[in-house]
């Protein structure tokens, strides 16, 4: 039988820990210098085994700020020098496996999740309880993980014992998790930070501030290959179409022309409304390379995206894209109490001014003479000659991918 328990059920709850025992030390005293809260978990669980409460499968369930994730699972087995660590997309908390699932049930208020594997006169044929028994599990108990401001996440603790767990090893598993919310909190806050750091300032800006490089005018001159994109005809499109398209519309094209420059190493360092600014630092010998397939690819996807447009009617989008390189100064600019880690300088300025140019000469992609020299693919480009750019002294001369 499955037993759902609500905190008036759990006696002496007000008493921690019913017993101390050496693994509530070691768990608030002796884990300071472990960074991933996996790690903590298989130590835990093998101390555990050790003490002789016999644990076969544990599991952490956390949800997580993250765009793309709604929540990861660790899962540790009897055996296994690591633990398993998977991640669920957005979405599966309405699904029907989900709905029903002991960690749904803790979600939704439940402090206790007890299932009892060797009794199937229920009927039960739920295909998660069927797999652990075919694991060859006897217990399974769920328990909320409860965090700062009622940030509910989820513990779970397995045995194949015959006859399940006793009553005094819950009561042992029971005084953990005091101890294992404390340790998991702030494990999963520092994950968190650098999550959001990463989602919205890109990785190499957040380990940069993460490292302490938050004070305004910190920063370094680095060498870089620069890209501005930029979408054409945006104000039309968003004074014409319906809202939720336009933003549909943006996610898709920076989706196009993103993906492929962080798969090939180059960080993205803002969008600017429907463009976007990204560097492929020289300090990686192929950076300049590296950004010549990142647009390619880019321009491959975008093909791709207008032929689904063109299926439904709609427009082609055009862009326009701009690139330089040179030194850029990296860092925190801004006012006091609002800063933004990016780049400026000069060769910023110039893959700017091709990025504008590309409406003038109608052709998508312009190069900068510095920029095709260093990668050395002036014979791939069509040289489109010398243009005077707005704001700078001397003239550019200036290249473009061929046309197709």
């Amino acid at each position: 039988m499955q037993s759902f328990s609500n905190k008036a059920d759990i006696a002496d709850e007000g008493v921690w820990p019913i017993r101390r025992r050496r693994i509530l030390d070691w768990l608030v005293n002796e884990t300071r210098g472990e960074r991933f809260i996996d790690n903590i978990l298989v130590d835990m669980c093998e101390k555990l085994l050790a003490s002789g409460v016999p644990v076969a499968r544990a599991t952490l369930h956390f949800r997580t700020n993250h765009p793309q994730w709604i929540g990861a699972r660790i899962l540790w087995k009897e055996g296994l020098a690591e633990a398993t660590i998977n991640t669920f997309a957005y979405g599966i908390e309405n699904t029907p496996e989900f709905l029903k699932s002991p960690v749904n049930a803790i979600h939704q208020g439940a402090e206790e999740v007890r299932k009892q594997l060797e009794d199937t006169a229920d009927g039960d044929e739920d295909s998660f309880y069927q797999e652990l028994r075919d694991d060859g599990l006897t217990e399974y108990i769920a328990w909320p993980v409860e965090h700062t401001l009622g940030k509910r996440h989820v513990a779970t603790f397995s045995t194949s014992r015959p006859g399940g767990f006793t009553s005094e090893h819950v009561d042992f598993l029971r005084d953990l998790l005091p101890a294992l919310t404390l340790v998991s909190e702030i494990r999963l806050k520092n994950i968190m930070a650098r999550t959001l750091l990463q989602t919205y300032v890109g990785p190499h800006a957040s380990e940069q501030i993460l490292s302490g490089v938050t004070t305004r005018g910190s920063g370094a001159t680095v060498g870089a290959a620069i890209m501005i994109c930029d979408l054409r005809d945006f104000t039309a499109i968003s004074d014409l179409w319906p809202r939720d398209d336009v933003i549909h519309l943006l996610n898709d094209y920076f989706d196009a022309m993103s993906d492929p420059i962080e798969r090939y190493g180059g960080e993205i360092l803002k969008f600017m409304g429907d463009g976007l600014l990204a560097i492929f630092p020289l300090s990686k010998d192929t950076a300049c390379h590296d950004l010549l397939e990142a647009i390619r690819e880019g321009q491959a996807l975008m093909a791709q995206l207008n032929r689904q447009y063109a299926g439904n009617g709609r427009e082609p989008l055009r862009y326009g894209v701009g690139v330089h390189v040179g030194d850029v100064m990296y860092g925190n600019i801004g006012s006091r109490r609002r800063l933004d880690f990016t780049v400026i300088g000069p060769a910023v300025n110039v893959a700017s001014r091709l990025e504008t140019l590309t409406k003038e000469v109608k052709r998508p992609v312009l190069l900068s003479r510095a920029f095709v020299e260093r990668a050395g693919c002036a014979e791939e480009m069509d040289s489109l000659g010398t243009f005077p750019l707005r704001g700078l002294g001397e003239p550019v001369d200036v290249f473009a991918f061929p046309e197709r």
